[in-house]
């Protein structure tokens, strides 16, 4: 996490504790427990080795350590898969690096800001944002 973040700014969802339902913040996120639904990150979203991850998750960064069991990675800058991670689901990212040993299974695709604006809209507008209509995941990019 960013060296300039106050670690009382942290959210955590420690290892043994569940989260079911929708969550947004402004600040970073670890999770190290269970994670069930959406969550909405204006910051960092690190999921420690030992979490369970089954759902959407929009944040400008990500870094992934866990288990993804379904769901979405929507990204506005980086993804990072670490080694021994395990991810079935989509990616939508702006740039993405993979550790070796971390299994991939799933799309992937290089979105924009806008595009991630976009997807992301409904989520953040839990933070005080105007609501916008929840759009698709974007449409794949041509192959060059």
């Amino acid at each position: 996490m960013a060296n300039n973040v106050n670690v009382n700014d942290v959210n955590r969802i420690a290892a043994g504790a569940k989260f079911t339902g929708d969550m947004a913040t402004l600040n970073d996120i670890r999770i190290d427990g269970t994670f069930e639904g959406r969550l909405y990150s204006r910051a960092r979203v690190v999921v420690g080795e030992k979490a369970v991850v089954k759902g959407d998750i929009f944040a400008s960064y990500i870094d992934f350590n866990g288990t993804m069991l379904g769901g979405n990675f929507y990204v506005k800058d980086t993804l990072s898969l670490k080694s021994g991670c395990t991810v079935n689901g989509d990616l939508y990212f702006q740039r993405f690096q993979v550790e070796l040993d971390a299994r991939f299974t799933g799309k992937c695709q290089v979105i924009d800001e806008a595009a991630f604006n976009k997807v992301s809209a409904v989520m953040s507008s839990m933070l005080g944002k105007p609501a916008k209509e929840a759009a698709p995941a974007p449409a794949a990019a041509a192959a060059e």
